[in-house]
């Protein structure tokens, strides 16, 4: 009953239609302090686990910010840990704040130095970031578990004000 992988990854292209996007390494550094929530669809009547609980476990390496969720035994829970199961999951999303400082400009090209992390989303719905993945884990060792991991393309952005 866990997902891990990565909500962002640093450094790929985004196309957001009226401009493109990147994130740049160290940029949820600051962030991973706070009390960040993992949801589905970015619903707030979907949580799904949070930091302060432990049943979220964020991190940043060389690749991106990589999660490690806990899933509930909710109907939400159940959904996520079916649709996994099956390799139907549509991407990742993250919501945030850019703080002072936070981007930099070239032209249409927007570059994530720092931003202010409030949630991470499974959405059932298409990424804007492609090199994310998720991967569901069995409890079982072995074969069995490795072959119900599945990876899929995840992330798309989502700004919160």
């Amino acid at each position: 009953r866990r997902i891990e992988g990565y909500a962002a990854t640093f450094g790929t292209v985004a196309n957001l239609g009226r401009f493109t996007e990147t994130i740049a390494p160290g940029a949820f550094r600051e962030a991973l302090a706070g009390d960040v929530l993992a949801m589905l669809d970015h619903d707030p009547g979907k949580v799904l686990g949070r930091t302060r609980s432990g049943t979220l476990r964020l991190s940043e390496d060389s690749r991106g910010l990589a999660f490690s969720l806990d899933l509930p035994d909710t109907q939400a829970g159940r959904d996520v840990l079916a649709l996994a199961d099956r390799g139907d999951l549509g991407g990742m999303s993250f919501g945030f704040t850019v703080p002072k400082g936070g981007e930099a400009w070239q032209g249409n090209r927007r570059s994530l130095h720092r931003v202010g992390l409030r949630e991470i989303s499974i959405v059932q719905a298409w990424p804007a970031y492609p090199d994310t993945e998720i991967a569901l884990r069995s409890l079982t060792a072995g074969a069995e578990a490795s072959r119900r991991a599945r990876r899929l393309i995840l992330a798309e952005v989502g700004a919160w004000g």
